[in-house]
């Protein structure tokens, strides 16, 4: 059983997940579990307090279930006592949903990520109906409000309500309304983490409390360097480092943020990013171009903020 003050602050990446060529797997592309691993491990050796597996960035909704489940398993085995596994467990209904969190209970995920009903717009009643199901499955919950892509907007005042169950313990917040942040903590004490990764800093500043995202895939160095900076008050250098990210860090709000993440990756040269599996398709030319020069400014700046012979 879950308790209130369970802590999910930090940098938590929203894992991708590697794909190897296969002609037999779906879209010709096996899960690269191996790869998966090594990503893990990295994340978490650059300074990242858990992982995020099964989020829309880890193509969740691409895999077969023996898939899904295995990846929570590899998590789980790979981070061990070092950090936090945080599962996604999206569904279109609250028993497919509550199915997800069960499994990772039982694959000894630490928390969950819940996004309201995907597919269609629920209403305000099935929203609650959708939280209050999962909350029964025991672990620790956090909320995802992302109406870009279910088109529920999860206000401040519905978060307060659900904030009373009983394993509810943050919420995401990917409005991309910056403002969101204090209207929440003004209705209650839920802990706010940061979603989009071009808000990260404003974020921080304004009172989130950790970090759910995707760039940090790539810069995870960088990322938990800004976090801390923030945390300890030294908002200049924070800023600093964060303004020479943010340019790469903004396709994270676009339609094929996956693919970018992923490319951005294999252009910082220290973890697999890979193809995406279908219906995902390829970046075009022209934006695996302005992915590849915002990946590479971003990584000049990080090499003068860090200095050019310090290992990422």
């Amino acid at each position: 059983m879950s308790e209130k003050n369970f802590d999910l602050g930090g940098v938590i990446v929203a894992t991708t997940l590697a794909f190897k060529e296969d002609p037999k797997a779906p879209g010709g592309l096996a899960v690269d579990y191996d790869k998966f691993a090594e990503h893990c491990d990295f994340l978490i050796e650059n300074g990242c307090r858990g992982v995020g597996p099964n989020g829309s960035l880890g193509e969740y909704s691409s895999l077969t279930d023996a898939e899904r489940r295995k990846v929570v398993q590899v998590a789980v085995e790979t981070v061990g006592d070092r950090g936090l596994v945080v599962a996604g467990v999206h569904g279109v209904g609250w028993h497919q949903s509550v199915k997800w969190a069960e499994y990772a209970e039982e694959d000894g995920a630490d928390g969950l990520l819940l996004l309201p009903p995907t597919i269609y717009r629920s209403n305000r009643a099935e929203v609650i109906e959708h939280y209050t199901k999962v909350d029964e499955v025991g672990l620790p919950i956090m909320m995802y409000n992302n109406p870009i892509d279910t088109k529920v907007d999860m206000e401040p005042d519905l978060i307060a309500e659900l904030f009373q169950l009983e394993n509810v313990v943050a919420v995401k917040e990917f409005s991309t309304d910056v403002r969101r942040v204090l209207e929440i903590k003004e209705l209650c004490d839920i802990d706010v983490i940061a979603g989009a990764d071009d808000l990260l800093f404003e974020s921080l500043v304004v009172g989130a409390v950790g970090w759910f995202a995707g760039y940090p895939n790539a810069f995870p160095r960088e990322a938990v360097e800004i976090y801390d900076l923030v945390q300890a008050g030294e908002i200049a250098r924070a800023r600093e480092l964060y303004t020479g990210l943010v340019p790469v860090f903004r396709w994270d709000t676009k339609t094929e943020f996956v693919q970018a993440i992923k490319l951005s990756m294999d252009v910082a040269g220290n973890s697999y990013g890979g193809p995406t599996r279908p219906p995902r398709g390829p970046l075009t030319a022209a934006q695996r171009e302005q992915v590849v020069r915002d990946t590479r400014r971003a990584l000049d700046h990080s090499a003068r903020t860090f200095g050019a012979g310090a290992a990422r």
